[in-house]
């Protein structure tokens, strides 16, 4: 069930947020602020050590020296939050693997972290999310 309520701003904040609307093609100010809220709650949930599922994506030089024997190690240490791994090769050098996660905020946190500090990862990420309730 919805529930209408009023919100009050200065004329400037609210020509960003209009602005920000646009940007990400929200259909109204509801939906966006919506969407923040969400947001919000699910960062308080992550600080909260609830459970979260998640992709950790790696882009990696293959030829970095026991670099894939790194990789799958700590994949291996960290096995119970690992739900699936895909791997493509970029091209010759360049490999990209995306991790799916799940499990505790800061156990994933501590994986991606040991994953992208790796040397040879070129780039590395995580996106976390949760149900806004704990996932199981």
């Amino acid at each position: 069930m919805l529930k209408r309520f009023t919100v009050s701003m200065e004329d400037t904040l609210l020509e960003d947020f209009d602005n920000f609307i646009k940007e990400h093609h929200y259909q109204n100010r509801s939906e966006a602020l919506r969407d923040l809220i969400r947001g919000r709650i699910i960062e308080k949930e992550w600080q909260a050590e609830k459970a979260v599922m998640g992709v950790i994506s790696l882009v990696y030089d293959h030829h970095q020296h026991q670099l894939q024997e790194k990789v799958t190690e700590l994949q291996h240490d960290y096995h119970n939050q690992i739900v699936s791994t895909t791997h493509v090769h970029m091209d010759h050098h360049n490999c990209l693997e995306v991790i799916i996660v799940r499990g505790k905020a800061g156990e994933v946190r501590r994986l991606a972290d040991s994953l992208t500090a790796l040397r040879g990862v070129r780039n590395g990420s995580l996106s976390m999310s949760s149900t806004g309730k704990d996932l199981h």
